[in-house]
Parts: C-alpha cells; sequence; structure tokens
C-alpha cells in the first residue's frame, strides 16, 4: 500500500476509501462462497405496517399506561386488523414457561411467583383499551399444584366485574388432562374455550414435547361433554407434516365435536427453534378450509398469517 501511496497523486483520504470498497467486495464474495444466501420469504408472508384510527388510539394507550399484550410481544401479523375490530390477546402467570415447545417463543425455566394483582391487572387493560372480545392465554404452569387454574378462573371473572359487556375466549393449556383443573375453566363460563392440537400425531413428540396428542384431543372432548358451548383448536403447517396427516387431524378434531379449527403457517421464531420445512401455498390453505368446511366445523380461518385469536370475535357464533 506504501508503495501505491508513493506513486499516486490521488488525496489520502481517497486512496483509503477505494481500498475499504475492494476489501468489502472480496470479504462478500469470500463470506457468500462459504453461507449460502438465506431464502426470502415469499410474497404472501410479507406483512403491511398497522395503520388506521382505532390501532393508533390502542397502541397509544398500550404505551401510555404500559399495557401487556401477547400481540405486541409476540410481533402478530394480524395487530392492526383485531385492534381495529376491538380484540386484544392477553398473557397470564408469567412469561416463563415449564415447558420447551420447539415451535414457541416464549421462554423456559423456573417461572416466576404467581401475581395475584395480576387478574385485576388484566381486567383494568381491557377496559382501558374498551376491548370488546378478549383473548386470554397462558404459559404452561407444571410448577404449580393447581397448574395456574386457579389464576385463570379469577382472571376470568375479573373481566367479567369490571367488563360485564366484553365477550372472552379462553385459550388453555392442557393442564395434564386433569379434570378438576379443566373444569375451573368451564365454570366460568367463557364464551369460546381453545385449545390447540398444534400439529399432526407424528410431529408431536418432537414439536410438543412433553404434550400427547391424545390427550389434548381428550381435554376438547371432555369440555365438550361438560356442556362448553364453543371449543377451538389451532393447527400450524411447515413443520414436515404430509397432506394426509392433516386432514386426518382435521378428522381428529371434529370427532372431538371441535366447533373452530385455525390453520396457519409456521414461523421460526429464532435460529434455535425448529426449521421451517416448507412454505405453504396459498392455493393448499384455501384446499384445508374447504374441507374444514365439508367436515361440519362452524368456522375455519387457514390462511399463512392465521394465528390462534385471528378473528376471534367471529368464533362465538
Amino acid at each position: 500500500m506504501l508503495g501505491i501511496l508513493q506513486h499516486c497523486n490521488l488525496p489520502f483520504n481517497r486512496i483509503l476509501r477505494i481500498f475499504a470498497v475492494q476489501f468489502l467486495a472480496m470479504e462478500k464474495e469470500t463470506i457468500s462462497n462459504i453461507l449460502p444466501e438465506r431464502q426470502s420469504k415469499p410474497k404472501w408472508l410479507r406483512v403491511k405496517l398497522p395503520t388506521g384510527k382505532k390501532y393508533t388510539e390502542l397502541r397509544g394507550l398500550v404505551d401510555k399506561y404500559k399495557l401487556n399484550t401477547i400481540c405486541t410481544s409476540g410481533s402478530c401479523p394480524n395487530m392492526g386488523e383485531c385492534w381495529g375490530e376491538g380484540t386484544a390477546t392477553f398473557m397470564i402467570l408469567g412469561n416463563i414457561c415449564t415447558r420447551s415447545c420447539g415451535f414457541c417463543g416464549v421462554k423456559t425455566g423456573r417461572p416466576e411467583t404467581v401475581d395475584w394483582d395480576e387478574p385485576e391487572k388484566v381486567a383494568r387493560s381491557i377496559k382501558i383499551m374498551n376491548i370488546k372480545h378478549a383473548v386470554l392465554t397462558s404459559v404452561d404452569r407444571d410448577d404449580l399444584k393447581d397448574m395456574g387454574s386457579i389464576m385463570w378462573a379469577e382472571t376470568v371473572n375479573a373481566v367479567r366485574r369490571m367488563n360485564p359487556e366484553t365477550t372472552l375466549e379462553t385459550l388453555i393449556p392442557d393442564f395434564q388432562g386433569i379434570e378438576r383443573h379443566i373444569d375451573r375453566i368451564i365454570n366460568v363460563a367463557p364464551e369460546v374455550v381453545s385449545h390447540n392440537i398444534e400439529t399432526v400425531r407424528r410431529l408431536t413428540r418432537e414439536v410438543r414435547i412433553q404434550a400427547k396428542y391424545d390427550r389434548s384431543m381428550g381435554v376438547l372432548k371432555y369440555l365438550k361433554q361438560q356442556g362448553q358451548r364453543r371449543t377451538k383448536s389451532g393447527i400450524m403447517l411447515g413443520l414436515g407434516e404430509t397432506r394426509a396427516e392433516i386432514i386426518e387431524t382435521l378428522h381428529d378434531l371434529r370427532e372431538n365435536d371441535v366447533d373452530v379449527v385455525t390453520i396457519g403457517q409456521y414461523l421460526q421464531p429464532s435460529k434455535k427453534h425448529l426449521p421451517v420445512k416448507r412454505f405453504i401455498n396459498p392455493d393448499e390453505f384455501d384446499e384445508y378450509k374447504e374441507i374444514g368446511l365439508d367436515l361440519g366445523f362452524r368456522h375455519v380461518e387457514s390462511s399463512a398469517l392465521v394465528r390462534s385469536s385471528y378473528k376471534a370475535q367471529k368464533h362465538i357464533n
């Protein structure tokens, strides 16, 4: 480099820039030869930024009062649409889960002590945001004797007291299939009780390590047997399941009297999570919707960006 400088009339700063550009180009070429370029998501998975007066108002309230919604913490692609319709999702029992599902972005570990003020906090958030239909969900709390079911019931009751016009969906864990815990949910009578099967039978052990396919089906069946008016479940696609397995899962859900099913694309939360095996084509989602409706589901939400609480306000009917 010094030799070049001695025989060059260009300013020193200009020469440095030339060398820097050449070096970066060489480095980029070397890296591209070692690491394949990351595949871009298909165009149907690109999300528009949420807009609209209702969304802007709610976003301002969430930020002002530091309200905790899974919509914001989970960066839900449908947040603008749902908030515009007066729907939001709230997670209870902390943000650390006792299970380590390969698809889920929630932290795994030893959860914190139960916050018994949480029911009032959630109810107040729903009131401040003027939510018409609230979805409640939670981490798994296998560390607790009641597995969090008492807190679930207390939260539903608190929301009812403070927001008597708000309808509710409870997206519950499996409570290890223990009926007395599930009964606490049934007894407070949310309009919809949801429990996600998440994937097909063959992949359950890999995708939902501590869960069991038949146990989850049993929870859904028990809810209906005990008089729950609307039950609901969800499936993620793109984890390596086959078309036949998806249809089999839809049949299993319907045979257990599930009313509503949501079907969406699995997206990898981080490199540590299960990889996406395939991006499902929109036409395939349309086909599964038609199959679901033909099987007798009251509602089938099926497209790439569908999540458990998508269009949840419709599912009470």
